[in-house]
């Protein structure tokens, strides 16, 4: 299981959720499942929205926990949205251009799950990415090739819809051959402006997925905590896990639901799977 987290608000350091926090991310990928000796030590990335036109991207094939770079990189960078994500390969290759976030354009994506059979319905899946797409496809995963899919299916037009086609798309290759379950998946995905994230497994038992409350809700619940006080009323951080143990600081994100955080309204919506 890999695991990630997406911020969105006003610009922090991404230390303060990468390594800061009693569970942070870099913490979480130093532990392990019942069946692995470590779960997430097959690379990691960092995505963050700041000076240029599109996304900074630092991805490395190497264990977060032991990266000196990404704990330089993570105090000085100051950025409004950032995606995060510690890597459990699952029969692709560690190697960097499999390791989340996968940009394209403005766009980055990160994905916890898997696609069942991949290798049975990856040419069948492949053949369906526009073929505008296909060139800036680099790596082997099923995640990458979930985005392009997702993108194929007008994820920059309809950013849910574009999900929803995209897993539409992989639960028919995947019954097509046989498969009871074809697809388990957490992702989130953002163009800059808004972060999407959705919840969903083609069985009953999906990946967990997590957001945080209301930042003035935590000011009122936690006087106390300095860590509160900085962070803007809107800020929401999206978890696959939970950063820290305390009572209302986090709410599961119900299997089946897709999120969309961005200014104004947050949209709570039903995910539901459908064809292309």
């Amino acid at each position: 299981m890999c695991r990630w987290l997406g911020y969105i608000g006003d610009p922090i350091r991404p230390e303060e959720l990468l390594y800061q926090p009693e569970r942070s991310l870099i913490e979480q990928s130093k532990s392990h499942a019942p069946d692995v000796a470590i779960a997430n030590g097959d690379g990691y990335g960092l995505g963050w929205y700041g000076t240029a036109d599109g996304p900074g991207l630092f991805r490395s094939a190497s264990p977060a926990w032991g990266d000196h770079n990404l704990r330089e990189l993570s105090a000085q960078i100051r950025s409004p949205l950032f995606l995060a994500h510690v890597r459990a390969a699952t029969g692709t290759p560690v190697q960097q251009s499999n390791c989340h976030p996968f940009r394209y354009g403005h766009w980055m994506f990160v994905h916890n799950g898997m696609i069942d059979a991949f290798p049975r319905v990856r040419r069948d899946l492949l053949m369906q990415v526009d073929p505008e797409l296909f060139p800036a496809v680099e790596g082997s995963t099923d995640s990458e090739l979930m985005f392009y899919l997702a993108l194929t299916f007008g994820l920059a037009e309809d950013p849910v819809g574009g999900l929803e086609r995209m897993a539409g798309c992989i639960e028919a290759a995947g019954r097509r051959i046989g498969s009871d379950h074809p697809l388990q998946m957490t992702v989130g995905v953002t163009d800059g402006a808004r972060l999407v994230a959705a919840r969903y497994a083609s069985d009953t038992e999906a990946n967990t997925l997590h957001v945080s409350s209301s930042v003035r809700d935590l000011r009122l619940l936690y006087p106390e905590n300095e860590r509160f006080q900085h962070f803007s009323d809107e800020a929401r951080v999206i978890v696959s896990e939970p950063l820290v143990d305390l009572p209302g600081m986090w709410r599961e994100v119900p299997a089946g639901t897709a999120l969309v955080v961005q200014d104004g309204e947050e949209l709570e919506v039903p995910f539901l799977p459908r064809a292309a």
